[in-house]
This record gives C-alpha cells, sequence and structure tokens, in this order.
C-alpha cells in the first residue's frame, strides 16, 4: 500500500513539527503549514489524502476554513480536526461539513496512527472497489461486443445457409449443377 500523502496545519511550530516528525517516522509522506491560509495555497497546488489541522488557528482561515477548502478542492481528502477540550462543540460541527474525525489535544499519537492506518485501509478498499468497477465495465464492453460480432455472423451463415438451400431445390437444374453451384455460392 503507498503511504498516506498529509498536510499537518498548525499555528504552533512545536505541535507541527512534532507531527511531522512522528508520522514521517511512520513513513508517511508529509508537508507542513504554519496557518489556514498557508495551507489553501498548498491545497490548491498538492493532492493530500489526509489534512490534520487545528481547528483554532489566527490569521483568518481556521480549521473549518481549511476542511471546506480541502473537501472543495478534492473529496476524497479526508481532514481530521486537532481541538482543545473546549472547543468539541466547533468539532462536531466540523462533522457535519465532511470532517473525518477529530483529536482533542494534548494528542495521543497512537490513536492518530490508529485512526490514520483506518484511512489507509478504507482508501485502498475504496481503490479496488473502483478498479473492480472498471474492470466489470471493461468486461461488459468486451462482452457486449463480442455478442454483437457473434450475432453478425450468425445472421451472414443464416443468410448463406438461405442462399444455399434455394440453390439446392432449383428445379430444372442437375443436381450436380446444383451442389457447383451451392459450393461456389
Amino acid at each position: 500500500m503507498q503511504a498516506l500523502k498529509i498536510l499537518v496545519v498548525d499555528d504552533d511550530p512545536v505541535t507541527r513539527t512534532l507531527l511531522a516528525k512522528r508520522l514521517s517516522k511512520e513513513e508517511y509522506q508529509v508537508d507542513t503549514a504554519q496557518s489556514g491560509v498557508d495551507a489553501v495555497r498548498s491545497i490548491a497546488d498538492n493532492y493530500y489524502d489526509v489534512v490534520l489541522t487545528d481547528l483554532m488557528m489566527p490569521g483568518g482561515v481556521d480549521g473549518i476554513g481549511v476542511l471546506e477548502t480541502a473537501k472543495e478542492h478534492n473529496l476524497k481528502t479526508e481532514v481530521m480536526l486537532i481541538t482543545a477540550h473546549g472547543s468539541i462543540d466547533n468539532a462536531i460541527i466540523a462533522m457535519k461539513k465532511g470532517a473525518y474525525d477529530y483529536l482533542q489535544k494534548p494528542i495521543n499519537f497512537d490513536e492518530l496512527i490508529l485512526r490514520l492506518a483506518k484511512i489507509q485501509n478504507l482508501k485502498h478498499l475504496m481503490k479496488n472497489a473502483s478498479d473492480l468497477r472498471l474492470a466489470m465495465e471493461t468486461t461488459e464492453q468486451v462482452s457486449s461486443e463480442t455478442i454483437q460480432n457473434l450475432e453478425m455472423t450468425v445472421a451472414a451463415l443464416e443468410e448463406r445457409i438461405s442462399n444455399i438451400r434455394t440453390i439446392l431445390q432449383r428445379a430444372g437444374v442437375s443436381a450436380e449443377e446444383r451442389i457447383s453451384m451451392a459450393l461456389v455460392g
């Protein structure tokens, strides 16, 4: 399975660096953004499997803004919010807007890694389902073309048999001539 590409968004440099190092250690591809504004730029220029963003950030674009931008650019991007205990209600509002999940500070890294593994498994299952759907569509198309070709071949053979039958039933022509005409014809 290919490693998830993750954007970590947090205005706190310690949290951002800690998350990036820990996720990189788990072999995820990690980019960082120090603000919601930077995150919006990164999301516009790159595809991310997961955006892990602080809910409360200064600068005009908070975690909800990052969530909305991520979902506008690609519905397949999963957004996980990091929230302080007092803003759980906001995290629930974000879940209603399409966030995958939220984590409370201080972050439990085992829990984070488990949730990322679930996202990775879900994305893998969705890719497999998409591949199967494509294979089924291709098989259906090839089958349809094969059936159409067989129907045309059968129609041509039926016409040829009808012509041979007509030739063989001709009156006034010797049997040898009728057979000769049927074989040619």
